[in-house]
């Protein structure tokens, strides 16, 4: 199978998804849901790219801002998943250039195809449970709890006065 790959005589398509999208690497075909987006390799190579390379260790020890500090990032994007993942996924084909109009890699076609699904409404709840877990991953203070405010702040009376 390598060689029928290496010689282009099987062509992987960019809406073939790839195990390591998958935590622990285990598809399951009855329920795709499963896991998917939440490798330990996705985490990871988040990590590297928008906080710092050195954060993915258990203790940082960055000296510079990350990206995502830069950016003003407090919570993850759907669309940095799917970036990270067509990163991660050339990363590990033996393509010598990246290009999205790479008919090999296909690298455009998979990474609309993971947009497609984050966008679908059909997806909803799955894509919402999915955004919550990369946040607690990425941002270890995030919460979805929403915080009341404070009786007589000048919030609440600017809002009481809606």
């Amino acid at each position: 199978t390598k060689a029928k790959l290496q010689s282009g005589e099987i062509i992987v398509t960019g809406d073939q998804w790839p195990l390591f999208l998958y935590a622990d690497y285990h598809y399951y075909s009855e329920d795709p849901w499963n896991s998917l987006f939440r490798s330990a390799l996705l985490v990871c190579a988040y990590k590297h790219v928008f906080m710092s390379p050195s954060s993915v260790d258990r203790e940082p020890k960055a000296t510079c801002s990350g990206n995502a500090h830069i950016h003003g990032m407090t919570q993850i994007t759907l669309p940095s998943i799917a970036y990270i993942a067509t990163q991660v996924r050339f990363t590990l084909t033996s393509s010598p250039v990246f290009s999205h109009t790479d008919t090999v890699t296909d690298s455009k076609r998979f990474y609309t195809s993971i947009l497609d699904i984050f966008e679908d409404p059909d997806e909803r709840q799955e894509v919402d449970d999915l955004a919550v877990w990369w946040n607690r991953q990425i941002f270890p203070s995030y919460s979805t709890a929403q915080c009341p405010l404070v009786k007589n702040s000048a919030l609440a009376r600017i809002r009481e006065k809606r």
